[in-house]
């Protein structure tokens, strides 16, 4: 639904949603660093929160509507002015902050107050607007985010999705979205929580031997338990799975542990990584572990002191990379080998991933406290003896000369 005044300039750009409620909510980002990127289009549902971080500001939902990322701002200008002296005069604190907001997007908009401004309002006729997008003024660079639980809202990118200002996220709606949506009973009651015997269900079956350490969460502090499991990786070794997810607040954590004893030597494997079906590979990163992207070990931050746009073209080749549009090169150096990365191929070699067994140096070793560590004969070793001399000695080269 559009209209529009040619008089007074009123204008209502009002839509609602036709289609269904998608499966996820999204998440758009938008870096707004230019003039241009004012014109981006915009899609907001009635269900549709805004924030602009710069701004400290978050738009609750209320009518959706069709717009651009100039009008969003005029939009939120005309809002925020209307009961302005009335705030000056009740609440002189939340004037000030409010102020400081339409005055941030009023230099944005580069929007000059003309002389005689009060007597166009009486005249009568078509109202002129120029766009912000089209004045050659500095503009401040800003973030505009459209979180939607249903998924109908969006915002334009520039060209395909790899544009690196634009960024899309999906997530599950918590049980008060749905019911905000109107798509569970709120008088209904939520799933039982999960009894301790039927924990798992893996390959395993239900008798699956899960333990279970209570605590408290990282996040909100309330009680969660956290969930351990060994797990085989066939071709590999066994590994620790340790889960977290509250119940409260949302909060998840997964991490990966070595279950096994430590490797005598180190492992670096190599991926070429040449289409789509290379990117659903399963891979396991230790804790301790080099990465390495070679078609991607660019010094950014370097080449964005010569090259104002060095940044922007480092994120639009990440994004090539993430679709697999161009091939790339994975390596991972684990002096631990506690790392892996599925073989498509096994039991027999895969042609696209070589593995190199190398000796630990003796420096890898001290960083991960190998060298002092003994689990037998404790008294007169002479590896012991041999192990704190060179330590020794190294100690005394990184000392200051007196």
């Amino acid at each position: 639904m559009s209209f529009r005044c040619e008089h007074c300039g009123f204008n209502n750009n009002e839509i609602q949603s036709a289609g269904t409620i998608r499966p996820e909510g999204t998440v758009y980002t938008a870096r707004i660093m230019s003039r241009d990127d004012l014109d981006r289009q915009l899609v907001k549902s009635e269900t549709c929160s805004v924030t602009i971080p710069e701004f400290e500001l978050t738009i609750p939902p209320n009518r959706g509507s069709l717009t651009i990322v100039e009008g969003l701002l005029r939009d939120v200008m005309t809002d925020l002015s209307l009961d302005q002296p009335l705030r000056r005069i009740e609440n002189e604190a939340t004037y000030n902050k409010i102020e400081t907001i339409i005055n941030g997007i009023k230099e944005i908009l580069a929007d000059e107050e003309e002389e005689g401004e009060e007597e166009d309002k009486n005249t009568v006729g078509p109202v002129k607007v120029s766009k912000a997008s089209k004045k050659d003024v500095p503009m401040k660079p800003f973030t505009v985010i459209l979180d939607d639980p249903t998924g109908n809202s969006f915002i334009e990118f520039v060209g395909s999705m790899a544009d690196p200002k634009w960024n899309l996220r999906t997530y599950r709606r918590t049980r008060q979205q749905n019911i905000d949506l109107s798509l569970i009973n709120p008088d209904e009651e939520p799933e039982p929580e999960r009894r301790d015997e039927e924990i798992g269900g893996g390959f395993e079956g239900q008798n699956e031997e899960i333990y279970i350490f209570p605590g408290s969460c990282s996040s909100c502090g309330h009680p969660s338990d956290t969930l351990v499991k060994k797990v085989n990786i066939p071709y590999f070794k066994d590994i620790l799975i340790m889960s977290v997810n509250c119940d409260k607040c949302g909060y998840r954590d997964n991490e990966v542990k070595s279950g096994s004893a430590i490797s005598a030597q180190g492992k670096k494997i190599t991926l070429k990584v040449t289409d789509r079906e290379d990117l659903s590979r399963d891979i396991l990163k230790a804790r301790i572990l080099n990465q390495v992207y070679e078609e991607l070990s660019v010094k950014v931050f370097n080449d964005a002191k010569t090259d104002d746009g060095a940044f922007g073209k480092f994120l639009v080749r990440l994004k090539e990379v993430k679709s697999a549009e161009n091939p790339f090169t994975v390596i991972l150096d684990d002096p631990l080998a506690d790392s892996y990365v599925q073989n498509l191929y096994a039991p027999d070699p895969d042609p696209e991933m070589t593995i190199e067994v190398y000796d630990r140096t003796w420096e890898q070793n001290e960083e991960l406290g190998l060298n002092d560590m003994q689990v037998e004969g404790y008294e007169g070793d002479p590896m012991m003896e041999a192990n704190k001399e060179q330590k020794g000695a190294i100690e005394k080269k990184d000392e200051p000369p007196s």
